[in-house]
């Protein structure tokens, strides 16, 4: 079919203006954040809810990063717009505000995530759009994305190493306790393989719904159970309630030793350190270490916050995420979010406030393991370290054999 003069002429502007949508399309990505003098960033974590005793002060320490860096004249020269949003503590709205930031506002990246639920939840909107989030926090693997950098600590890296110690100082029998969640129903599935497996013995396991303040159900199960230890997985608010009805049930940590995985500096001083007096955490980073990069970020952060604020594990993570995304996109010189996944894990050890750090090709971090017990003022006192970084394991051996984590 031979067309006329005009109707040439009419698919020729037709075709450049699909052309041109479809340029446009191409650019409302990464790409589109990145245009003109800034590049946009998502911040997300609950300012409200249960988890906000702990999550506020990691967005904090985030922010302070992407301040740091705009006053240093920001990235690949542009400054760093951070769009912050609330998760307010509930994995249904933080898959919302991830969609919102990677959807509608074309971040290039999201920094943030606390509970292993807020975590998963976002996963999927991650992997349809393509985007990166760095996760700060410690979980208990059994997960892995490209979507996902897992700067938090690995079970071998956290609480592995404080029931090897725990096994050492010779207590035989545990309980387990923690919120009803993927988090610490995993982690006690590994440390029930682990404790079984070492000769030792789990007398009692123990949930408390995310958020739950009545423990005393679960307290009278511990003093029948009578065990050595307690390894306690509980998170948010819902510790106060716990450390309170264990101390008004005389099982205080003198009494009856109690090891967290979710208790920093922060929630030590808003739950009043004398609740939580000589009980133990395991991380891998605590403000009394000695380092100059750690005396910096705390002069840093106190002189932005506060001189009475504390700092903890997950805010380092927070602020070492952002450092770190920089550094990848300088090595990509892309702000692709495959490129700077791809950049990120092929960087070398750098210093950091927790020591020297390097992502693995698993997306995940090596890093140093500690094991603090806190005093009456609320500081960690490092009583273990271990000989050397850590080197994550996303799957257990033990409890998951033949899972490993290969990312292309």
């Amino acid at each position: 079919m031979v067309m006329g003069v005009k109707a040439g002429r009419l698919v020729a502007v037709l075709l450049m203006g699909a052309a041109l949508v479809a340029c446009q399309k191409k650019e409302e990505g990464p790409a589109a954040a990145a245009a003109g003098e800034t590049v946009k960033v998502g911040v997300l974590h609950s300012l409200s809810g249960t988890m906000a005793i702990s999550e506020v002060t990691v967005k904090n320490s985030t922010q302070m990063a992407i301040d740091e860096i705009n006053a240093a004249g920001g990235v690949m020269g542009k400054k760093i717009e951070a769009i912050v949003e609330d998760g307010a503590s509930d994995p249904s709205i933080f898959a919302q505000k991830a969609a919102k930031l990677t959807d509608g506002d074309k971040v290039v990246t999201v920094f943030g995530g606390w509970t292993s639920a807020s975590r998963k939840a976002m996963l999927p909107v991650f992997e349809k759009a393509k985007n990166l989030l760095w996760y700060p926090v410690q979980f208990e693997g059994n997960e892995c994305s490209p979507n996902i950098m897992y700067s938090g600590a690995q079970p071998n890296q956290q609480m592995l190493p404080a029931l090897a110690w725990a096994k050492e100082k010779g207590f035989k029998t545990y309980f387990l306790v923690g919120s009803d969640y993927v988090f610490p129903r995993t982690a006690n599935l590994i440390a029930r393989k682990h404790i079984e497996g070492g000769g030792m013995k789990v007398v009692g396991e123990e949930y408390q719904a995310l958020g739950g303040t009545e423990f005393s159900g679960v307290i009278a199960k511990i003093k029948a159970a009578k065990p050595e230890f307690v390894l306690n997985t509980l998170n948010g608010d819902s510790n106060v309630a716990f450390f309170k009805q264990m101390a008004a049930a005389g099982l205080t940590p003198d009494k009856v030793p109690i090891m967290s995985l979710s208790i920093a500096e922060e929630e030590a001083l808003s739950m009043g350190p004398a609740l939580v007096k000589g009980s133990y955490a395991s991380w891998n980073y605590f403000e009394t270490l000695d380092s100059p990069e750690n005396a910096k970020f705390i002069e840093a952060y106190r002189a932005k916050f506060g001189a009475d604020k504390v700092t903890s594990d997950p805010m380092v993570h927070g602020y070492v995420d952002v450092y770190i995304w920089k550094a990848a996109v300088e090595k990509a010189k892309s702000f692709d979010p495959a490129a700077v996944r791809a950049a990120a894990v092929t960087l070398e050890s750098i210093p950091t406030p927790l020591g020297a750090v390097k992502f693995m090709a698993n997306n995940s971090l090596v890093q140093t393991g500690y094991i603090g017990q806190l005093d009456a003022a609320g500081k960690f006192k490092v009583i273990w370290t271990s000989p050397a970084p850590i080197e994550p394991e996303p799957y257990d051996p033990v409890t998951f054999p033949g899972k490993t984590c290969t990312i292309s």
